[in-house]
């Protein structure tokens, strides 16, 4: 069975998987941002959460997550929010190296050829 399209979810079913929440809170989740569980789910936790600390079980982004549950992102961000403040996951951002730019003479020495041009 495929995941139902994110814009034909039920809203209500959204408006009770964040507790009426529109903001995730303090806490700003990067979509690159990877999670990791540092927690086993427990009786009685929502089940979003519960999947999310199963499949968290080795790092995953936080765009894969709400892809993996066919939730909007915004929702999965609240849904984490809530985990962070438990102490459940582990937040890191992944290691992006920073570009180089070249030497500003280059640059200026293409700006003079594209002019030629």
């Amino acid at each position: 069975m495929s995941p139902r399209p994110v814009d034909r979810e039920d809203p209500a079913r959204l408006y009770v998987v964040t507790g009426g929440r529109s903001h995730a809170g303090e806490h700003t989740f990067d979509l690159i941002a990877l999670i990791a569980s540092a927690a086993d789910p427990v009786p009685g936790m929502p089940s979003e959460q519960a999947r999310i600390l199963r499949m968290c079980r080795r790092p995953m982004a936080v765009a894969e997550i709400a892809v993996a549950l066919a939730l909007p992102v915004s929702v999965v961000r609240i849904v984490l929010q809530d985990l962070l403040d438990d102490g459940a996951i582990t937040v890191s951002a992944p290691h992006v190296p920073r570009v180089q730019l070249p030497d500003r003479s280059i640059l200026e020495q293409v700006l003079v050829g594209l002019r030629r041009l």
